[in-house]
């Protein structure tokens, strides 16, 4: 199986292609990084560059699922706003292609890939650096959390905070 990994954001956005092989149980990356739009430039052309993003990662790398991180703000609501704006096209370039999705909880990342819902930052990176035998954690925390949430997609064991996108909504006349 090959999940497609992101940590939404309007500002940065993180991604990992990673595959999961049931029969070995084997887990490697095939790609990770972390993708910027400039606050310079309008909301919505912002929002459409994210789309193009995840539309062309989708196509190069063809996921069979995407995992999402859950947004989680505590304070600031504009920011929240704005990050539910990036979620939002990333879920549709994914139902688009009608690839389903799968929501996760930083508390439940954690929790997988460490055994403890409030770990910190680097314990997750030291983790997810063994579990894909990487030769570094990577620098950036969004790519580490794309990463995090894909691992914790294949450890969940159908345990999702949502269904899979099934059905094309109908179309309205």
């Amino acid at each position: 199986m090959r999940i497609l990994g992101v940590d939404p954001g309007l500002a940065r956005v993180g991604w990992a292609v990673i595959d999961h092989n049931r029969k070995n149980k084997t887990l490697s990356a095939v790609a990770f990084d972390c993708f910027e739009t400039e606050k310079e430039v309008e909301t919505s052309k912002r929002l459409a560059q994210i789309y193009d993003q995840i539309m062309m990662l989708i196509r190069t790398h063809k996921p069979d699922v995407m995992a999402i991180e859950q947004l989680f703000f505590a304070i600031n609501a504009k920011t929240a706003f704005a990050v539910s704006q990036a979620r939002g096209v990333i879920l549709l370039a994914g139902a688009k292609k009608r690839i389903p999705n799968f929501v996760y909880t930083p508390l439940q990342v954690k929790l997988m890939i460490t055994g403890y819902g409030r770990a910190e930052k680097d314990e997750v990176g030291k983790r997810i650096k063994k579990l894909l035998k990487l030769t570094k954690i990577p620098k950036l925390d969004d790519t580490a959390d794309a990463l995090a949430v894909a691992i914790a997609h294949t450890l969940s064991n159908g345990n999702h905070t949502n269904k899979p996108y099934q059905k094309p909504i109908k179309k309205l006349n």
